[in-house]
């Protein structure tokens, strides 16, 4: 018998009962029972309870969740996330995707770990309907593959049809970082993450033109840097325990183009970027980078004795 997580089961040789929490192996699974203790047990000395949860069968051939289209009008046309977590095995996440818009929407999910792929999910969702299409356990998150979404949206509409999607997610501890909600359209609490928007781009010709003739004064300015920037990331992100070295990197990267046109912009003589020591990575990118733009004259480490060397001073033309 095929089991996964949240599957409710009973042991064969003695009066025990539990939800599936952990798939340990093709051949063992992990079983928390009533007491909270995860248990390793055979599978051939499990068998499945009906009635409880959500079984086997009901995962293999997912049944799409009509949506009450009132309840949803204040969620912005898209596709998304509802990551909901189990009634009775805490630890437990079933994910369901939602389709929030009146498209018609051909979905396959594959998933990747190490350049192995598997095939979780595919099948139909219609206009404001959702899909259990996986299920996890958030204890092993670290483990958890890559999300592949591929898409096909159709519509009756007289409107020009939209490209496949392409959708590739890769869920981390800052996806769970927030307080958990209540789901559109499900009983469950948990996290709802938007994956893509199927919001119609409208441009109002009018209001183009508009902005064309609008006066410098009426024009969005681009707000003065401070004279020292500080690119640690602490200083940047409130959430930066959950975010991975290479987000990290791309923020303060980002951080300091912006300061830098900024400075350019307001005509700055000179600007000090604080970067720390570290292992010298941030220093290195933002050096290279400093180095091929056209405004700057020079540039070398800013005041050693304030500083040390964790910081440069860019000069500029």
């Amino acid at each position: 018998m095929k089991f996964k997580l949240g599957d409710f089961v009973r042991f064969v040789d003695e009066k025990r009962e539990g939800y599936v929490t952990k798939i340990i192996d093709s051949q063992t699974l992990g079983v928390t029972d009533e007491d909270g203790f995860e248990i390793p047990v055979a599978v051939s000395n499990l068998t499945s309870v009906h009635g409880h949860g959500v079984v086997a069968e009901e995962l293999d051939a997912p049944k799409p969740i009509q949506v009450n289209i009132p309840s949803v009008s204040k969620i912005e046309n898209g596709i998304y996330v509802a990551v909901a977590t189990d009634d009775k095995a805490g630890n437990v996440v079933h994910f369901h995707l939602q389709n929030h818009s009146s498209n018609i929407l051909l979905v396959s999910l594959t998933t990747e770990r190490k350049e192995k792929y598997a095939g979780a999910f595919h099948g139909v969702i219609e206009s404001y309907a959702s899909t259990l299409v996986y299920s996890a356990s958030l204890a092993d998150l670290d483990l958890w593959p890559e999300f592949n979404f591929q898409v096909l949206v159709f519509s009756k509409a007289d409107v020009k049809p939209i490209n496949p999607l392409v959708i590739r997610k890769k869920f981390r501890a800052k996806d769970f970082s927030t307080e958990q909600k209540e789901l559109p359209q499900l009983k469950n609490k948990g996290w709802f993450i938007r994956l893509d928007d199927l919001a119609p781009v409208t441009i109002d010709p009018k209001k183009l033109k508009e902005s064309f003739f609008r006066s410098s004064e009426e024009k969005k300015t681009v707000e003065a840097p401070q004279k020292e920037i500080d690119l640690h990331i602490e200083k940047l992100r409130d959430d930066h325990h959950f975010l991975e070295a290479d987000e990290m990197l791309q923020i303060q990267i980002n951080h300091f183009q912006t300061a830098m046109d900024a400075a350019v912009v307001h005509h700055f003589d000179k600007i000090v970027f604080i970067h720390g020591s570290g292992n010298g990575t941030l220093r290195d990118k933002i050096h290279k980078l400093i180095s091929k733009n056209p405004h700057v004259k020079t540039y070398m480490d800013a005041r050693k004795e304030k500083f040390g060397y964790g910081a440069t001073e860019v000069v500029f033309k």
